[in-house]
């Protein structure tokens, strides 16, 4: 079963060999020996699980409905393969996944080339108001966070999460306490004070 971690990218981890006891490694013919650094080959089901994580990852932000159908469709088409999706576009040819577009062709190839596929930033920066886009200059506020503080405080300014902290209402978010709300007045105060000297005042 492979185990995937979202960061900024989500990352197929190749999963740990199993051991049955201590058994002795016999050895390969000459010219047969396993290539070291070989990636092992991406398999379908984890290329349509990822897929199935971005969809709703994207659902979660409230994003395009169109755009979150395109994900599942993808994920459904890929399991429908009758060969692994590797093969085929090792053979440089196009996936037979109905109504797969070209920017989602691509991440497919990225994902199974490299074992990553990159949207997060990509999804989140697209998904975020342009107001909200400021909070992720302020250390600790990554597209995640800027989210949450956008849709369920209505935070879209570094001068807003600075009273929203003044009035401890971040530390009432699922997930954060006075600890992590602590740290991102600090952080806010530093980059409204090197970037607005003037004191905080009539912010809502």
């Amino acid at each position: 079963m492979s185990i995937m971690q979202l960061t900024q990218t989500i990352h197929i981890l190749p999963p740990a060999p199993m051991k049955r006891g201590k058994q002795p490694r016999q050895a390969a013919l000459p010219g047969m020996e396993p290539e070291e650094g070989t990636r092992p080959v991406v398999t379908n089901r984890q290329i349509a699980e990822v897929l199935s994580s971005i969809a709703n990852l994207l659902e979660f932000q409230n994003s395009n409905p169109y755009r979150i159908q395109a994900y599942r469709n993808a994920a459904r088409g890929v399991l429908d393969l009758q060969e692994p999706a590797a093969e085929i576009l090792a053979r440089r040819e196009p996936l037979p996944v109905p109504g797969l577009g070209q920017r989602l062709y691509t991440r497919i190839v990225e994902l199974v080339q490299t074992g990553t596929m990159t949207f997060y930033n990509d999804l989140c920066m697209q998904t975020l108001p342009a107001q909200a886009r400021s909070l992720m200059a302020i250390e600790h506020v990554g597209p995640h966070t800027a989210i949450r503080l956008y849709e369920e405080l209505g935070i879209d300014t570094p001068e807003k999460l600075w009273w929203a902290a003044q009035q401890q209402r971040i530390r009432k978010l699922s997930g954060f306490g006075e600890r992590s709300e602590a740290r991102l007045k600090e952080a806010v105060g530093r980059v409204l004070k090197k970037n607005q000297p003037r004191a905080l005042g009539g912010v809502a």
